[in-house]
């Protein structure tokens, strides 16, 4: 094998790559041995059945689970753009509204949180304003995991929360807005240039709001960077804060790489709008556009991009969003 040779990690990058795309073949492999035997199971159980040895339910279930796998499987081979194989980063930003929009923030924040714990993806807090009575201003999940920004990608948007809200003493319904942002998170096989000129660092104090997911912090850094914006020809400029780490050198090598990511993300749009003209009669998708309603007291979630929708409200808020995604994937392929 390639990887055993005496001087493979001679050239560390090239090494790493190589290892990336031996893990990737693993992972395929892996994924078709598990539909292989699932398949495999699901005939058995059917001769079985035809034997009278096992029940109607046994292989309806057998199916199920073949079928699962399977859609899995497809699912994931249909995410062939080079960045969807990238980590993702997620901006959460509540809208207007005060109070209940920063609880429905927080709200999200959880969601996808607990999502990310399904998928056994790391997820780390890189910035988090706390609201002034409850829930959050805004907070950036750096989340790392194989087809993470594939996946993610189908988030991208403006979320409507309907509710009786516990923060009104009317007990009136309310309607409260949040704004995603999902871009990919870069990694050192995407060559992204920075010119130091267009570069400048702020330092501020600044204290996370403790517990389990996110650390404590006392220096904060904030670079903002000029440029000329790949999508509308005029300067633009990006401002990054991250508060993530204890030490200053460390918050300003992950701003950088955030930098790095939204400078990618620019270049992806560009192209976006480029295929978007090439095939103007594809349905358009607006990007950043409401998206998905959750309302809760009619218990109902439904995606308006692809009219999927489910009345476990609950399941979804605790991260089960696996068939919005799906469904979304499915039919914006591109």
């Amino acid at each position: 094998m390639r990887t055993q040779v005496p001087n493979f990690w001679d050239d560390a990058k090239a090494a790493e790559a190589q290892m990336r795309k031996v893990k990737e073949l693993k992972n395929w492999v892996a994924g078709y041995n598990e539909v292989k035997n699932a398949a495999d199971e699901l005939q058995l159980t059917f001769d079985f059945y035809k034997e009278e040895v096992s029940t109607e339910e046994e292989v309806d279930e057998a199916y199920r689970h073949a079928i699962e796998l399977v859609e899995t499987l497809e699912l994931k081979n249909m995410l062939s753009h080079e960045e969807d194989r990238l980590g993702a980063v997620i901006k959460i930003v509540g809208g207007a509204g005060g109070t209940e929009a920063q609880d429905w923030a927080s709200m999200l924040f959880r969601m996808y949180q607990r999502w990310c714990e399904r998928q056994g993806y790391k997820c780390e807090i890189t910035n988090l304003q706390d609201g002034e009575e409850a829930g959050i201003k805004t907070v950036t999940m750096q989340i790392e995991g194989e087809m993470a920004y594939g996946y993610l990608k189908s988030e991208n948007g403006v979320h409507r929360l309907v509710r009786v809200s516990p923060f009104n003493a009317q007990g009136k319904r309310m309607t409260s807005f949040c704004s995603v942002y999902v871009i990919p998170l870069v990694d050192d096989t995407i060559e992204i240039e920075l010119n130091p000129a267009n570069l400048t660092w702020d330092t501020f104090r600044s204290s996370g709001a403790g517990g389990q997911n996110v650390n404590k912090v006392e220096t904060g850094v904030r670079c903002h960077y000029k440029f000329k914006n790949p999508v509308t020809e005029l300067m633009d400029e990006i401002v990054i804060e991250n508060t993530e780490s204890r030490s200053q050198f460390g918050n300003k090598d992950n701003a950088i790489k955030l930098l790095k990511s939204q400078l990618y993300e620019l270049e992806l749009e560009k192209r976006r709008v480029e295929t978007a003209k090439v095939e103007a009669g594809k349905k358009k998708i607006e990007w950043g556009s409401q998206i998905r309603s959750y309302v809760f007291d009619d218990r109902r979630v439904k995606d308006h991009r692809t009219n999927y929708q489910t009345s476990n409200v609950q399941a979804v808020m605790d991260g089960d969003i696996d068939a919005f995604i799906k469904a979304y994937l499915m039919e914006f392929p591109d």
